[in-house]
C-alpha cells in the first residue's frame, strides 16, 4: 500500500536511514536539537542518535561551517543546518572559497564530503533578510551542487544521495512546502542529482520550474486545461547540475517555454535556462521565452504587499496564454476566476 508522509517527515527519514548506513555522518546546527528540530525535521535524527553525532551550536555560522570543511577533509561527512537560506551569506568565504574549490587545488586528492542544508522562508512577515533566494549564487559557483526538491518523495530520495555525495551540496527547502504530503517508499532510496523530472506531460507549452514554484506550475497546468492547452511541467529538481538534456527535450516538443523561479529576475536562474534553451533551441521556438520570477527588489513584510511580490499559478498561466496566443492556437479568456490561492497553507503558522 502507498504510504503518505509530508516533506518534512521524508526529510527527517532520509536523515535516520542515512545515519544508519554511514557512521560518518554527524550534524549540527543553531536549534537543531531545540523542541521543535527545525520545523520537526530534526527531532527524530536528535531522539534517535543524540550527541556526539547530533548537537547544537553557537551562533557562529562561518565559523561552524568553517570547522565542517575541515571535518570533511579529514575524513567525517558533516551536515551543517541553517533555518535561514540567507544565512549563508554569512559563510560565502567558508563555502565559495575552501568547500567548492579544495577538490580542485588538491588536484583531486583531497574531497569535501559536506550536506549544507538551509531553508527558504516565506509567508507574511519574513521580510527583506529572512526570504531571500539565493540558490543562484551558489549555483554560479564551480564545485557547488544545489539541489531543491519540490515534493516530498524527491526530498527524502534527493536528501539520502545527497548524504552519499563525496563533494559539496547545497540542500535547498521551501518553508511552504514542509507540509505537503506525498507517496514515499518506506526503505532507504536515492535519487540522482542532475536528473529533473516532468511532472505532468504535456504538448503546447513547457513550464520549467524550480521548488515551489512546481506545485504553482501543476496548479497552473490544470488551469490551462479549462482551456483547451496542455502544458507540460519539468522540475529541475537539482539546479546545479541541470539536467539539460530533459529540458531540451521538452522544449523541442513543445516549442513554448516558461521558466518559472523562485529568485529574482536579473542575472539569476531564469536568465541561464532562458539563454541555454535558446542557444540550442533558438530556430525550434514557436514564441519568445517568457520569464516567471520575483521583481526586482527586496521581499516585502507586508501580507498585502507580497500578495503582489510573489508569483502564483495565475500569473503562469497567464504568462503561458500570452504565449499561445502568439502563435496558432489562442487560447480564449478564462471565464472562471482561478480556484487555488497562493495563501500559505492552514498549517503554515508563520512567520516562522
Amino acid at each position: 500500500m502507498p504510504r503518505t508522509i509530508t516533506y518534512r517527515e521524508a526529510i527527517s527519514e532520509a536523515f535516520v536511514q542515512a545515519f544508519e548506513q554511514d557512521p560518518t555522518l554527524f550534524m549540527m546546527g543553531c536549534g537543531i536539537t531545540d523542541p521543535k528540530g527545525t520545523f520537526g525535521t530534526t527531532l527524530e535524527i536528535t531522539k534517535r542518535f543524540g550527541s556526539p553525532r547530533v548537537f547544537d551550536v553557537p551562533l557562529s555560522e562561518n565559523g561552524i561551517t568553517g570547522f565542517a570543511i575541515g571535518a570533511a577533509i579529514a575524513g567525517m561527512h558533516p551536515v551543517v543546518v541553517h533555518q535561514r537560506n540567507d544565512f549563508l551569506l554569512l559563510t560565502m568565504d567558508q563555502i565559495v572559497n575552501h568547500a567548492a574549490k579544495w577538490k580542485y587545488m588538491a588536484g583531486g586528492r583531497l574531497s569535501v564530503p559536506l550536506v549544507i542544508r538551509s531553508i527558504v522562508g516565506r509567508g507574511w512577515g519574513q521580510a527583506a533578510q529572512h526570504s531571500q533566494n539565493l540558490h543562484a549564487m551558489f549555483a554560479h559557483v564551480p564545485g557547488l551542487k544545489v539541489v531543491m526538491p519540490s515534493d516530498a518523495h524527491d526530498a527524502k530520495g534527493l536528501m539520502m544521495t545527497s548524504l552519499a555525495e563525496k563533494s559539496t551540496v547545497i540542500f535547498i527547502e521551501h518553508r511552504w512546502l514542509h507540509e505537503m504530503s506525498g507517496e514515499v517508499p518506506a526503505e532507504p532510496y536515492r535519487i540522482p542529482l542532475g536528473q529533473a523530472a516532468i511532472k505532468k506531460a504535456g504538448g503546447d507549452i513547457t513550464f520549467v520550474a524550480i521548488s515551489h514554484m512546481v506545485p504553482e506550475g501543476l496548479k497552473a497546468a490544470a488551469l490551462l486545461e479549462k482551456d483547451g492547452i496542455s502544458a507540460e511541467v519539468c522540475d529541475l529538481r537539482t539546479l546545479s547540475p541541470i539536467d539539460w538534456e530533459t529540458v531540451f527535450a521538452s522544449v523541442r516538443k513543445t516549442g513554448r517555454l516558461v521558466v518559472a523561479d523562485t529568485g529574482w529576475r536579473s542575472f539569476g536562474a531564469s536568465a541561464e535556462i532562458s539563454a541555454q534553451v535558446y542557444e540550442t533551441l533558438g530556430s525550434a521556438l514557436k514564441a519568445p521565452i517568457r520569464r516567471v520570477t520575483l521583481p526586482d527588489g527586496p521581499t516585502p513584510c507586508s501580507a498585502a504587499l507580497e500578495k503582489i511580490y510573489y508569483p502564483d499559478a495565475d500569473v503562469l498561466a497567464k504568462a503561458a496564454k500570452e504565449l499561445m496566443a502568439a502563435g496558432s492556437k489562442a487560447p480564449k479568456a478564462f471565464t472562471e476566476p482561478s480556484e487555488y490561492s497562493s495563501a500559505p497553507r492552514k498549517e503554515f503558522l508563520g512567520p516562522f
